[in-house]
């Protein structure tokens, strides 16, 4: 048998795209408050709270919103799983015919698609009708813990960059230095992901750059309106 030299990328699909938008949130997110804040006119000490305010809030939220969301789509995933468990062990005759039936839709011939439904079945007969008929695997399976720590943490270090500026850059500088900077953590982000996953460097460099470029000044025309009003 012929070894498997392929290096394929989808079992990253669940951690990569949990931190990747952490780390995205977390920079887009504080920097914009940051810049936001700093564009009003306030003191260092205010946007250094509200910085630290808004990498602890994100953080947690990016946390309980992917458990909660990922954790509804497991248990839809296990609610099926348990139908097909069911299905299989009270009509295991018609349950043959249906995966048989997938098989013969994506090419085989109606022999060849029953002999490899049997085959499978005698196997693995859940795990044949989960991957072929449900579309669910080990590798993209929902993993709510690993999914809120990966996003939760992310958001952290991606918060974290944008905040260290506002020790060290003076508080002049400070909106033009946080959102150069932040672009450019951005593009790099993009960079790391779209080479992790495979993907266009390119293209992700420009989606992420320009949403938080667009946050940024967002926030800090509403900084600066806010800042002048009050």
């Amino acid at each position: 048998m012929k070894r498997h030299t392929e290096h394929h990328r989808t079992h990253r699909v669940g951690w990569l795209r949990a931190a990747v938008l952490g780390a995205n949130d977390g920079i887009v997110s504080t920097a914009s408050l940051i810049v936001g804040v700093a564009a009003a006119e306030s003191s260092r000490a205010n946007v250094l709270v509200a910085g630290i305010a808004g990498l602890v809030a994100g953080a947690m939220s990016m946390a309980a919103g992917e458990y909660v969301s990922v954790s509804s789509q497991s248990d839809t995933e296990n609610a099926d799983l348990d139908r097909e468990r069911v299905e299989l062990a009270t009509d295991a005759v018609n349950e043959h015919e249906e995966l048989a039936a997938i098989y013969v839709a994506r090419g085989l011939d109606t022999q060849l698609a029953g002999e490899v439904a049997t085959q499978l079945m005698a196997k693995d007969a859940l795990g044949a009708h989960a991957r072929d008929e449900l579309g669910i695997s080990d590798t993209l399976s929902a993993r709510p813990v690993q999914a809120a720590m990966a996003s939760a943490a992310t958001f952290a270090v991606g918060a974290a960059m944008p905040l260290l500026l506002v020790v060290f850059v003076p508080s002049s500088a400070l909106v033009w230095a946080v959102s150069g900077s932040s672009l450019l953590f951005l593009a790099l982000l993009g960079g790391l992901a779209a080479r992790a996953g495979g993907s266009p460097v390119l293209k992700s460099v420009a989606r992420v750059t320009f949403w938080g470029a667009l946050a940024m000044a967002m926030t800090a025309g509403v900084g600066a309106l806010f800042g002048a009003t009050v």
